[in-house]
């Protein structure tokens, strides 16, 4: 029996046969699909300089996200990049994890409780210069608001000094929503085929020589609050009622 979960073998996903499955798979199917259904708009660019590794740290509103990221990167980032996946979500069923790893080349990470195997994995990764995508809220917003990141992002950008970009995801949630979202506000809504998304790559982010895991940590979900409140208009953007209400 194939083993699932944290347990589920991803190291194939990175082999070379994979990859140029993989990179078939995104330039003719993914990446000019998801630019027809969404009609996106890519900004900041210019922010993704050097060799890397990036850590793309990103809000996470819809399964569409992922799909959306990769048309919204370069080729070069692309098919380098590793996707860190719920592994209740994607990696509880063989099949499905398969296909996980074959497209996303994804790894399975546990975001219900700390767990120092999958951060060694995904830190190990980065040090060896592949690229990240982290969804540091930990699953898709409820409730369309951007919710307090998990320290996971900033712990492997810290250990690697690797390049983290802040990256917001803009009006995915109403791509297909009530397919692929979570939040009330999306599912209820018209089930759209067609939605404009804009994605935006925020200013490159270095953990200070000084700086703990914490502090940098928030800091990464500021870069990304701003960027929301900036894209969305929306000024009370990443704003949560105090803790116990």
């Amino acid at each position: 029996m194939a083993k699932l979960g944290l347990d589920y073998p991803t190291g194939w996903g990175r082999s070379y046969s994979a990859r140029v499955v993989r990179n078939l798979i995104h330039v003719t199917f993914i990446v000019p699909y998801t630019k027809y259904i969404s009609t996106l708009d890519v900004q900041g660019l210019e922010n993704i300089v050097g060799s890397g590794p990036f850590v793309f740290v990103a809000n996470h509103t819809t399964n569409l996200d992922t799909p959306l990221v990769l048309a919204a990167l370069p080729a070069r980032i692309r098919q380098r990049l590793v996707v860190a996946a719920a592994m209740d979500n994607f990696f509880m069923d063989a099949k499905k994890a398969f296909r996980t790893v074959l497209m996303f080349n994804a790894i399975p990470i546990d975001r219900h409780k700390v767990n120092r195997r999958s951060a060694q994995q995904t830190l190990e990764l980065v040090q060896d210069r592949w690229n990240l995508l982290i969804y540091p809220e930990g699953g898709r917003t409820p409730d369309g608001n951007l919710h307090e990141f998990k320290g996971g992002a900033a712990y492997v950008a810290q250990r690697s000094k690797a390049t983290v970009i802040p990256t917001y995801i803009h009006g995915a949630g109403l791509l297909q929503g009530p397919k692929w979202a979570k939040a009330p506000k999306y599912v209820n809504a018209p089930n759209e085929h067609r939605h404009h998304v804009t994605i935006t790559f925020g200013t490159a982010l270095h953990c200070g020589e000084d700086e703990n895991i914490r502090r940098f940590s928030a800091r990464i979900e500021e870069a990304v609050i701003e960027l929301g409140r900036l894209v969305s208009g929306d000024a009370d953007y990443g704003v949560r009622p105090p803790s116990g209400y």
